[in-house]
């Protein structure tokens, strides 16, 4: 059996944890594209259950209707994972789980994608949730249509991110 979580998402699930339980503050999930793996990583975590208020994974539209506050007019402009999408997820999720923070991805995990920037395989966009308002960040994984590998790499990346809008 592989190793879960990977030791590069352990690590960091770690560091956001014990950041977290230090600070006696809490988070919440809203993932696309991960597939759940953060909420995973998190919880695999012993002592996570004093900082995780709960995880949504909103892979498709219909889900983000139903629970995240999207109309039928927001799925129809929908055009992929942008900076906008993942701010309202995480906007939403907070407000209705209420966490100190919570952090959203949404990108393209491949192996196929589209010809825009944002459905790329190996793009996702992140965004944190604070009481002071939505920080976001793009990032580009350089993997390639490798699905696995970018799920992995955005769960990294959306928990760095977390970790360090927590720190600063």
């Amino acid at each position: 059996m592989t190793e879960f979580p990977p030791l590069q998402l352990k690590e960091i699930a770690s560091e956001v944890v014990k950041l977290l339980k230090e600070r006696k503050e809490t988070v919440s999930i809203a993932e696309t594209a991960a597939g759940g793996i953060i909420s995973a990583a998190l919880l695999s975590i012993p002592g996570a259950s004093q900082i995780y208020k709960g995880g949504l994974t909103l892979y498709t539209l219909e889900s983000r209707v139903a629970f995240a506050g999207w109309t039928q007019e927001t799925v129809k402009s929908y055009k992929g994972p942008t900076p906008d999408v993942v701010s309202g997820l995480a906007e939403h999720v907070r407000k209705t789980l209420g966490s100190t923070y919570t952090v959203c991805e949404s990108g393209t995990a491949g192996p196929t994608g589209g010809s825009t920037r944002n459905r790329t395989p190996g793009y996702v966009a992140l965004a944190v949730a604070t009481e002071k308002g939505t920080i976001t960040r793009e990032v580009e994984t350089g993997l390639g249509g490798d699905r696995e590998k970018n799920m992995t790499a955005f769960a990294v990346a959306a928990l760095q991110f977390l970790k360090d809008v927590i720190s600063s």
